[in-house]
């Protein structure tokens, strides 16, 4: 017969094991806690009139994401995306940050875009604390003043008067001078901001102004809109108007063979590839303003390596094809909240709104530094003018060939061709 001596070690073994077990338990389990989603909300425009831009944004910030998860996320945390389509509407805009602070409980917010909305945004904003950066806020913060607002759109603290100071000055450097000026906006908040610079410009400049008047939001027929400019005779015409309408602006326009000397303005739709395209001939001799083209002057780290990916993945997400005007400034606006977050390695919105106010961050449409006011401290607004324009080619717009930048002189890609007469053939 055989016997096994069990020492009182190993009998303890089962239970050491066991132990062992619980705690690589508890540590697991302490690592998926300090794994969970970091989750950043905001509202965007999937769909309205504003959605051509709202998806491009909303794929750039996609690309953000995955690019800070593949580094490791964020404070060792994948970084989470909670969206809500606002549909266009500043309506909705409170609401949705309400219930993204409120219910969804998210980490950051991001947004919203476009001025309208981002000022509904504003108090839902402002009563829970937070910090949020806008992405093409015009001006927002002149009426908040809220120190934990900051603005991705490249316009400096007197936005308003930026905005259109470069079309006046433009306009007023042609031979022969032109004298007089038309004012047509959007009567919604960005037309109201629009237009108060758009007077004082102009009249700095030294032009009489002929025609001063705001349309209704719901506007579908502009014709006896361009028909009264038309009768003013007007030298410069300048529009402010967000997609829809910039498009009925211009077929207006055309129909009419309209007749001023300069033309065009803040006319939001011809930043987006569709209605560049959509367009084509019609659009050609109309200068406006553009916040970036696709220049080598303007070729900053990282941001190649973006618009390539992001354009082979724009058309399986039918998307704006090129994305030229608004992706790097969806990205750039990642690149500050993450900078913000590790440079502090903190989610207090306190904290990092001191961070960005003190900090310039590297980006993709460079460097980018903030004033008080949230503001950009350096102001970089470009002016382009359509010129041989082709129908329907997309990849005439992949340089500036056929949209020429023509102001300021140290971003110029060609002249202006003048009057608007001539440059529409």
């Amino acid at each position: 017969m055989r016997y096994a001596i069990i020492s009182p070690a190993k009998r303890q073994r089962p239970l050491l094991g066991l132990a062992l077990s619980l705690l690589l338990a508890l540590l697991s389990l302490g690592d998926l806690r300090a794994a969970e989603p970091l989750r950043i909300g905001m509202g965007i425009d999937v769909t309205g009139g504003s959605a051509a831009t709202g998806k491009q944004l909303l794929l750039a910030f996609q690309i953000w994401r995955d690019d800070l998860n593949a580094k490791g996320g964020l404070l060792g945390r994948p970084v989470e995306l909670v969206y809500y389509d606002d549909q266009s509407s500043a309506a909705n805009s409170p609401g949705i940050y309400t219930k993204l602070a409120d219910l969804d409980k998210v980490d950051l917010i991001i947004g919203p875009y476009g001025t309208n909305i981002i000022s509904a945004a504003m108090p839902a904003i402002m009563q829970r604390n937070l910090m949020t950066i806008g992405v093409m806020g015009l001006g927002v913060n002149s009426q908040f003043r809220y120190p934990r607002y900051f603005s991705i759109l490249p316009l400096g603290s007197d936005a308003k008067t930026v905005f259109s100071q470069g079309f006046f000055e433009l306009a007023k450097a042609q031979k022969p001078q032109p004298k007089t000026a038309a004012i047509v906006t959007v009567d919604a908040e960005y037309g109201r901001t629009v237009l108060e610079g758009a007077r004082a410009n102009a009249k700095a400049a030294g032009f009489e102004i002929v025609y001063d008047r705001s349309y209704p939001p719901n506007t579908v027929d502009f014709s006896s809109i361009i028909r009264a400019v038309q009768a003013s005779n007007a030298d410069v015409v300048f529009v402010g108007s967000y997609p829809p309408d910039t498009v009925g602006i211009v077929r207006a326009a055309n129909e009419i063979s309209f007749t001023p000397k300069f033309f065009g303005g803040a006319m939001i739709g011809l930043t987006a590839t569709v209605f560049k395209t959509q367009l084509g001939p019609l659009a050609n001799g109309i200068v406006i303003n553009e916040v970036f083209a696709p220049s080598p002057k303007l070729n900053f780290p990282g941001l190649e390596s973006l618009m390539k990916r992001y354009q082979a993945i724009a058309p399986g997400e039918h998307v704006d094809p090129l994305g030229y005007g608004f992706v790097p400034f969806g990205y750039a606006a990642g690149q500050v909240l993450a900078q913000s977050v590790e440079g502090t390695k903190s989610l207090d919105a306190g904290v990092l709104a001191n961070y960005a106010h003190s900090h310039t961050f590297n980006t993709v449409v460079g460097d980018i530094a903030f004033g008080e006011d949230g503001e950009w401290r350096t102001p970089r607004l470009l002016l382009t003018q359509f010129q041989h324009v082709k129908a329907n080619d997309v990849d005439q717009f992949r340089g500036t060939a056929a949209e020429v930048i023509v102001w300021p002189p140290e971003f110029k890609t060609g002249n202006v061709l003048y009057p608007y007469t001539e440059a529409r053939r």
